[in-house]
């Protein structure tokens, strides 16, 4: 199937089939910050996503694992009312087993929704958990993602030519 390859890959937060997950004994879903929950230049989460995270939360413990800094992370966790983890160092599990541990998850219950492949979905495939891709929100990123986006197109380019995998083309309904 492929290290980079989601199981699941939507157009945005807004249509991953949550119920879907939930009837498949995800009880736990572990967002990333940047350009998954909200744009680099924001502070606070968008109304919208504060709206839908506070959904969410009637059905699912809802966490945040960042690589950024806790300057960037605390405000959106206090402003969403959620727990998670910063300086996660996705692509590597360390975040993701922080996790792990501090709820009494198992890994099966886990669910990690990122908007990029070479971080977020590999350390999920990794730490053998459900993985969701979504389309970044915005096109502001710091130069360690923009590296990370020319490394995802190739793999996306590879994928593509294997008929596994093609951007645009949404599956997990």
């Amino acid at each position: 199937m492929g290290i980079f390859r989601p199981t699941i890959y939507q157009k945005s937060i807004f249509d991953v089939p949550y119920d879907r997950l939930k009837d498949q004994g995800i009880t736990c879903l572990v967002f990333d910050l940047d350009n998954t929950l909200g744009l680099m230049e924001q502070k606070k989460s968008p109304r919208k996503v504060k709206q839908l995270i506070r959904s969410l939360q009637e059905d699912f413990l809802v966490l945040v694992c960042s690589n950024n800094f806790r300057s960037r992370v605390k405000p959106y966790l206090d402003d969403l009312h959620v727990g998670g983890v910063c300086l996660s160092m996705k692509p590597f599990t360390w975040g993701l087993s922080r996790i792990k541990k501090r709820y009494h998850l198992k890994k099966k219950e886990m669910c990690l929704i990122g908007d990029q492949m070479v971080t977020d979905i590999l350390a999920g495939n990794r730490y053998h958990i459900m993985t969701v891709l979504v389309d970044p929100m915005g096109e502001k990123e710091l130069l360690i993602t923009g590296i990370n986006r020319n490394l995802e197109a190739k793999i996306i380019r590879r994928y593509q030519k294997k008929g596994i995998f093609e951007r645009g083309k949404y599956y997990g309904e």
